[in-house]
């Protein structure tokens, strides 16, 4: 498939993945959606790449979703639109692979959902967050209402979908939306590293803990254990990450993945 929105560029095993419609503040369209489902169903079996970083190009990540697209449609068609999006940003958890937003600037309604369905942020001292939807008679349609509550609770998503109130990237730290913040000139080269460490830890651990976490937040916590426990053992033994990791660690010297 030939993109038109996305460019793509893979760095030291790291797949950035840039939003490119400036012109929209890269606001999210169906052409958008059908390239990173593209992009995404290529990643997954491409075992060169360890990690993909999302950001945006210009002064937004994502501004939001395309209003221009959304107007005319009908209610089975807003359903539709709203599907889309809700399934191009669940298989980023899918994915054995961390995805990684980087938050450049603008990270408004569908882009702010499109930051929450990666498995954590690292936003620019220049981003602003945001879900306005009620400004335009809407709610959130790219799992923004879920999503939202479960990474800082109740109390702040109701507070930002009820007023649709903007913050910054330190008020986004406080309360848990971020995980880091850096200044702008620095957010790429921050996150490229952040990155990197990630995937040089053992494969295998990092697929597993990123399921176990994902998984285990629609579980009970007697669940979770089960299915942690599960996971942990199947590490141990002859020939298994965990052996090797162990090894290493008693040996002083680096695991061999």
């Amino acid at each position: 498939m030939e993109y038109k929105i996305l460019k793509t560029e893979v760095i030291d095993g790291i797949a950035v993945v840039t939003i490119s419609r400036p012109e929209a503040m890269n606001a999210l369209n169906t052409r958008f959606f059908n390239e990173m489902d593209d992009y995404i169903a290529a990643v997954r079996n491409n075992t060169s790449v360890n990690a993909i970083i999302i950001t945006g190009e210009g002064k937004a990540f994502v501004a939001g979703a395309d209003i221009a697209e959304m107007v005319d449609k009908t209610s089975e068609e807003g359903k539709a639109f709203s599907e889309l999006g809700q399934n191009t940003f669940s298989s980023f958890g899918e994915l054995n692979i961390p995805v990684i937003a980087a938050i450049n600037g603008f990270a408004l309604g569908g882009g702010l959902e499109l930051a929450m369905g990666c498995d954590f942020r690292i936003a620019s001292t220049r981003a602003k967050f945001g879900q306005p939807e009620v400004n335009l008679g809407l709610i959130p349609g790219y799992a923004g209402t879920q999503r939202l509550s479960r990474l800082v609770g109740m109390g702040d998503a109701l507070y930002l979908l009820m007023t649709a109130d903007m913050i910054g990237a330190n008020d986004a730290l406080r309360i848990g939306l971020v995980q880091k913040v850096f200044e702008p000139e620095n957010l790429m080269e921050e996150t490229l590293k952040i990155a990197k460490n990630v995937a040089s830890k053992g494969p295998s651990a990092i697929k597993k803990v990123k399921r176990v976490v994902r998984r285990g937040m629609d579980l009970s916590l007697n669940e979770g254990e089960a299915l942690e426990a599960e996971e942990f053992s199947s590490l141990f033994g002859e020939g298994k990450e965990g052996k090797e990791g162990m090894k290493a660690f008693l040996e002083k010297r680096k695991p061999e993945w």
